[in-house]
Parts: C-alpha cells; structure tokens; sequence
C-alpha cells in the first residue's frame, strides 16, 4: 500500500534551509503560546484568569484543609484559586513579614497599604509604561512593581536624583517559548512543525507575521561534492572562502574544554551506501578542539575561581594557571585566524560557562574578535554536554531540524470539555498511569511464580530446598513449567529435564528418589532427562537411582536409562579414576620438568659453544679449573677481611677492564 502524501513529507528528516516545496507553499504561523502546542487548560488560564470565586477566611486554630493558605488565613473553592494566591502580591508580602519576624496582614490591610502608595502602580522603574519590555514581560511587570513599590516605601529606600543613575536590570519575565509552531494543510490537523526562534535575527523575530516568507528566503539549493583539499603555501589546508555559502559559527568552552566549528547552511549531497539515491548532509568548513588541565580534580571549579579567594602555591595550582593561559593563548589565535568565516556568520551559537571562560572569547584583548555585545550571538536553547566536534554536530542538527510534533486530540477535547464545566468541577491532580492489568488467570500467575521459584533453585542446585519447595505448594515433580511455549521450557518443561541439562547430579538423584520423579517424560524434541543430560556424573546419578528404587519403579529401558549401578560401585569409580588421572598428572608434570632440564642443557651448551668455539671447550674448562686453584692458593693463609677485599680489588679491575679503563 502506498504512503499517503503526508507521511511522504514526515519519512524523512526535515531541514529547516532545505524544506520541500509543496510544504513551503502551505505553511502558516500557528497561534503561539508559552508552551508546546499541547498546552494544557491549566496553562491557559494562567494567561487568561477567570474571576476569582469568594475566598473565605480560615479561622485560626481551626484544621486546615488542602486548599487553603495558614499564612494569609484565606481558603479557596479549588486548587487552581489557590495556585493563584501563591503568586499574588499579598502571599509575597506576608513571606516577607514573616522574614522580618512581624505579623502577616490581612487582604483588606493590604488593600490599603496599595492605595496609600505615592507611586503609580504601574512602576516606578520606567517612565514609558507602554515600552516594548513591557509588553514582552506581560502582567508580570504591575505585579512585581507593586509589590516592590511597597516594600520601598516601608523600608525608605529613595533612589539618586542624580540624571545618570542607570536602574538595575529589570526582572525578566517568563520570556519568549524557543519554538515557533507552524501548521500545513498537506499535515494533519493535529501534526505541527517546530523552529527554534533563536536561528532567526532579532529584525525577523519583531515581523512574526512575515516569518513564512523569512523561511522561504532562507532556502539555500545543495553544495556538490567537495573537491580535494587545497594546499596553502605552508603546507597546511586552505580555509574555504567565507562568502562561498552562509554559516554558522558554533563555540563550546568550559572545563578546559573547547571546541569550534564553522558549519554551511547549504546541505552537502552524497551517495547513499545502500543505493544509488542521494542524501543530504552537512558541510563543515572548519573545526578545532582543545583541552587542557585546568580543573581541580575532587574539588571542582577552575584555578582562577579558587585564586579569586586566595593564590595556591602547590605545583598542581601553578600547572593549571599556566594550562588556563595556554588554553587562552590557543583560543584567541584560532579565532584570530577564523576572522574572516566569523565575520561573515550570520549566527554565532557561544557556550562560555564561566568568567574566566567569557573573557578568553570577548576579552577585551588586543585583535579581540568576538564582542559580548554583538547582535548575532545566541545561546543553545537546549542542554549541551562537554565541549567535543561531536557535541557541536549534534547542537547543530537539533538546531536545524524541523521538529514534528503530534497532539492527541482527544485528550485535548476532552480537557475543554473540563474545562468549560466551570469550577463546580475542580480539576483533579496528575495521578500516576496505573499498570495494565493483567489478562492471566489466577491460576497461570500461580503457575508462572513457581516457575521462578523452581528455575532458581535448581539452576542454584538446592536439593533440599527444591523438595521442601514442592512440598509445601503440593506440586507435582512432573510439574510443567510456565508459559510451555516458552524457547527454554521446550527444551527442558519439568525440574527433572532442567536439573539433568545443567548437570546437577544430587538434585536429579533427590528428584527420582525421594520425589518419585518420572524419568519418562518427554520434552518438545522428543527426549527424556536422561538424555538431556551434559555430563557423566549426571547420567550416573540416573543409573543409581534406578538401583535404589528397582526395576518395578519405572520403565528404565524406555527412558533410555543404562543398567543399574549402587552408589558404592559408583564411588570407588570415581576414587580409581581420580586416582588413575592423579597418577598420570605426575608422570606428565615428571616428564614436563625432565623436558625443561634437557632444553635447559642445550641451551647452555649453545651458548657456550657460541663464545669459545666447538674445538675450544676442553681447554676452556681446564683453564676455568685451573684459574679457581689459583685463587684458592692466593687467599690460602689470609684473614676473612682479607680475602674480602682481595676479591673487592679484583673485581673492580674486571669492571675497569669491560670498560677500557
């Protein structure tokens, strides 16, 4: 059956510079918000507050109940009212009475201390109320001047008058989502395309309603297969002209880890390895990575931020700080010769984790080339890990793809439903996803746990334990194990084909005669335990049960169980054979040393035959005897300390003759 043309679009990776044409045609800007399209009913009336129900005052003392708030006295019909307290003015005042050591104030005193104020509720921080930060902070902006208002004037915080003080820097809001959301019409209505709002420049950002047309814009047609390298004039590869194609310029450092790379927009095409059809790729025109010891190891931190507190003088502390001014030195003179890809980088993606990290790349320094300031910088909007070409690859592909998100429907209409009930019926909290129940029976649940139970003390060779086992939950030891279509219960289906196939022997001796096992049953190929079994001394535990219980107990001959044979037969066996296999190890570890000696010999003889020569080793030996009665007769008559230095003497001399003294 073919695809339909919607799943065509979705099969493979979609990139934001090289998006199909069809979909280009029909794509439109959906109707943003704070969160991902499947925002729930709770985040929207966060943005779109209903009027507040009565709130009641709790009595002191009194029990309080799961909506309510001890600190303010006030209960609240649902969950939701009360969320909403909690980010009010007055519950932020009372915290701040509550620091202080004082009473918290009711909401009618409150309510009065806010009419009272001198300033305008709308802040006293800047003079245009109607300026673009306000309206990018929303609401937000009246609650935490009010509040902030009032705590000035109590505790009489006047400002300078003088006509250069710059107020500090304004609490920031929640903030722009880092997704833009599109819809198609070739899409299903609950499928939707997400781009990161940071790939786009601020100009873009302020035209929301022409970010279609900025994406058509951006489309860039795919690069050829690069050619070979060019060769600069000192030996090294050219850097690729920075006018050849847009990039990007991407920057990881922290921990004494850097990596950069410059990546082209424009897709590179290649052959895929599994046919003759072409894919896309990315293009790196330049890359470079560094690391050096800058961290202290089991303490954390930088040399630089302990040196902030007090120098180290240890031979640790002085490796880092020259590591950290090499670490620099490198850096600034990779960028100082990526100067020409980095000025013409239509984004710069900086992760500078750190001060000391934040002046290696915007200094101020001599041939600075990066500026804090400069417009084009952005952070990754999601988390990175250590700086490596690897991580950059990956935050560059995130950034790029388009992501696909799919929204159930249902839930969401069922969440409406909820919604515009009203609050007679409170929202429930997130309760955990119960567990599927289970569609076995009583008894195959049962079966399945003795299973378990059995396999373990079998595979574990407990004999007693396995029978006390089958005797408490009146098993059968014929007992089938659970699920029989299982690969492993095919081979082996009862305790006695497993005991016999992992060569237990004192469990299938337990099992036929002190459970009364049979030893005729068969498994899914056909055999008995008997025939299961991996060793020797398992298929002799098989032969002396069947000597212990008789001829009358089973039908040996078809479970193809040999003759009988008493456990006294069996171990006096055994006992001969460990002795006939003892006596044999020694004459082979006898014949193994007289084997070493021998080559030891004639490894002795060839290297004196190497030094004297074959004719030679006659005279050789008489002269080493004769020299050795030499000895004796020179040291006959002397003193203990004597002969020692006598011999310290000569040996110095043999030292100095080796040497050429």
């Amino acid at each position: 059956m073919p695809p339909k043309p919607e799943e065509e679009l979705l099969q493979r990776p979609l990139y934001v510079f090289d998006l199909p044409e069809e979909l280009l045609l029909t794509l439109n800007l959906k109707e943003q918000t704070s969160q991902s399209p499947e925002t729930d009913k709770n985040e929207e009336r966060k943005k779109s507050p209903s009027p507040s129900p009565e709130r009641t005052s709790t009595p002191e003392g009194g029990p309080a109940i799961a909506t309510s708030c001890a600190l303010c006295g006030l209960s609240f019909p649902n969950l939701e009212e009360q969320r909403g307290h909690v980010r009010s003015d007055l519950h932020g005042y009372n915290l701040k009475q509550k620091i202080k050591g004082l009473k918290p104030v009711s909401e009618a005193d409150f309510e009065r201390l806010v009419g009272e104020l001198d300033e305008s509720l709308s802040g006293s921080d800047s003079s245009e109320t109607d300026s673009e930060e306000e309206v990018e902070e929303g609401s937000n902006k009246a609650k935490d001047t009010t509040l902030t208002a009032l705590l000035k004037r109590q505790a009489k915080i006047v400002a300078p008058e003088d006509d250069d003080f710059v107020p500090k820097k304004r609490r920031r809001g929640p903030g722009k989502p880092p997704l833009l959301w599109f819809a198609s019409s070739l899409l299903p209505k609950n499928v939707s395309l997400g781009i990161y709002r940071a790939i786009f420049s601020d100009a873009e950002q302020e035209t929301e309603g022409k970010i279609v047309e900025t994406i058509r814009n951006k489309q860039l047609p795919p690069m050829p297969p690069p050619g070979k390298p060019v060769q600069d004039g000192s030996g090294g590869v050219k850097l690729p002209d920075a006018k050849q194609s847009p990039h990007y310029l991407l920057c990881m450092i922290g921990g004494g880890h850097f990596a950069g790379m410059v990546v082209s927009l424009a897709p590179k095409i290649g052959k895929r390895h599994t046919g003759p059809t072409e894919e896309r790729s990315a293009s790196v025109l330049a890359h470079k990575t560094f690391h050096r010891y800058t961290t202290r190891r089991k303490q954390g931190g930088s040399q630089a931020t302990n040196d902030a507190k007090g120098a180290a003088h240890s031979a640790g502390a002085s490796l880092r700080r020259y590591n950290e001014a090499a670490l620099t030195a490198d850096v600034r003179q990779l960028l100082a010769e990526w100067r020409d890809l980095i000025d013409m980088a239509e984004m710069l993606f900086i992760r500078a984790s750190g001060s000391q990290n934040r002046r290696t790349l915007f200094g101020p320094y001599d041939g600075q080339v990066l500026r804090s300031n400069d417009p084009r910088i952005r952070g990754f909007p999601f988390s990175t890990r250590r700086a490596t070409q690897l991580e950059l690859m990956r935050a560059f592909v995130e950034l790029t793809r388009v992501k696909i998100n799919r929204v159930d429907e249902t839930s969401n209409a069922v969440a409406a439903a909820a919604a515009a009930a009203g609050p007679s019926t409170p929202p429930k909290a997130a309760t955990p996803s119960k567990p599927v129940k289970s569609t076995l029976s009583r008894e195959d649940e049962a079966a399945a746990l003795h299973t378990t139970q059995l396999t373990a003390l079998i595979r574990r060779s407990k004999a007693p334990a396995l029978l006390s086992y089958l005797s408490s939950n009146a098993l059968s030891p014929d007992f089938r194990f659970f699920p029989p279509d299982a690969p492993a219960h095919h081979h082996a289906p009862t305790p006695l084909h497993l005991a016999a196939a992992s060569n237990a022997p004192a469990v299938v001796l337990a099992l036929l005669t002190k459970a009364r096992a049979d030893p005729m049953v068969r498994n899914g190929k056909d055999q008995t335990p008997f025939e299961v079994a991996g060793d020797r001394a398992t298929r002799d535990a098989f032969r002396v049960a069947r000597g212990e219980l008789g001829e009358e107990a089973a039908d040996w001959e078809t479970a193809g169980v040999p003759a009988a044979l008493s456990k006294a037969e069996a171990e006096r066996r055994d006992e001969a054979e460990k002795r006939d296999a003892g006596e044999k190890e020694k004459e082979r570890k006898k014949a193994e040393v007289e084997r070493l000696r021998k080559e030891e010999q004639e490894r002795e003889a060839s290297r004196r035959e190497a030094r004297v020569g074959k004719g030679k080793l006659l005279g050789k030996a008489a002269t080493e005897r004769s020299a050795q009665e030499r000895r004796e007769e020179e040291t006959r008559g002397m003193s203990e300390e004597a002969r020692r230095r006598l011999e310290r003497e000569q040996r110095a001399r043999a030292v100095e003759r080796r040497l050429g003294l």
